[in-house]
């Protein structure tokens, strides 16, 4: 088994349990999708103690973690399952790809997040789109990112839109490392609707060439972006001068809506094929998901 895929299984507390041995005993597994399950808090954590659990019995027995995707996006997991988290990435180490979208995390869980993220140096592929890293200008959450920035070498996108990444008239640390070139492999960089102005603009246009060399997209819509702002003016041209794009207005992407649409739907609501366990197709019910993963004997 290389994938396990539950998304959009309404499970809350119903069937977190049922799961566990299977995340647990089961270490063949690379691709983790849980997305849009409604875990709260409390499931999140089982489900991040399970894998934790499962990092360890690798490490006993002397192999290397095959986990490599975490997709858990839509659930709710707010800051009281984010240490677990935290702890489960740090003891597998071994992700390229973590997508954990729109769940609640304040600024202290995405610090925890953070710094069990950076154990992980092969990370390529990084989204915490619609989560809070900053509070009533407190910056613990950006300085926890912006240092694990160079954990990263491998890293080629980024979504931190809508994160609350930069205070009235700040520039945020996290744009001046990577503006310096802390992730050299950069190519998509996602930061939309985070209160960013002409300062912060301005630091992303002289690296444009430079420590942002290799980046093709650029998503800052929902900023404060001023009409004619030469410093967005020149990013288009040296994106576009490399066949790249940067998105400023809801305008811009227009043509792209279709592929954009097209990507959510398979992240978010993909249609899933039936799932089978012991010959069986698994019924859509989370009740039913739960008896039959509850029934599931996994041998090591």
């Amino acid at each position: 088994m290389i994938e396990i895929n539950l998304s959009d299984n309404a499970f809350g507390g119903r069937s977190v349990d049922p799961i566990v041995p299977l995340l647990v005993n089961n270490r063949s597994f690379q691709i983790l999708r849980l997305n849009n399950n409604g875990l709260g808090p409390a499931g999140g954590k089982v489900i991040a103690d399970a894998l934790f659990e499962s990092a360890k019995l690798s490490k006993a027995e002397g192999k290397k973690s095959n986990l490599k995707v975490v997709i858990c996006g839509r659930n709710r997991l707010e800051n009281g399952s984010a240490p677990a988290w935290a702890d489960a990435f740090a003891a597998h180490g071994t992700l390229v790809e973590v997508r954990m979208i729109q769940n609640g995390i304040r600024m202290e869980g995405i610090t925890a997040l953070a710094r069990g993220l950076a154990h992980c140096r092969d990370l390529e592929h990084i989204e915490m789109q619609d989560n809070t890293f900053m509070v009533d200008g407190e910056t613990t959450g950006v300085t926890a990112w912006t240092e694990a920035l160079s954990s990263w070498p491998r890293l080629h996108t980024l979504n931190l839109s809508d994160c609350v990444l930069s205070a009235e008239g700040k520039v945020p640390t996290l744009v001046e490392a990577l503006a310096k070139g802390s992730n050299p492999k950069l190519h998509t960089l996602q930061l939309q609707n985070n209160n960013l102005e002409t300062s912060t603009f301005a630091i992303l246009a002289s690296a444009i060439s430079q420590g942002l060399s290799g980046l093709k997209r650029l998503e800052l819509q929902w900023n404060e972006a001023e009409d004619g702002d030469e410093h967005l003016e020149d990013i288009g041209l040296a994106l576009k001068g490399r066949g790249g794009t940067l998105y400023v207005d809801d305008e811009d992407d227009e043509e792209d809506q279709g592929e954009e649409d097209a990507e959510t739907k398979e992240l978010v609501h993909a249609p899933e094929a039936p799932k089978v366990v012991d010959g069986e197709k698994v019924k859509d019910s989370a009740d039913e998901l739960a008896d039959l993963l509850g029934k599931v004997t996994i041998k090591g």
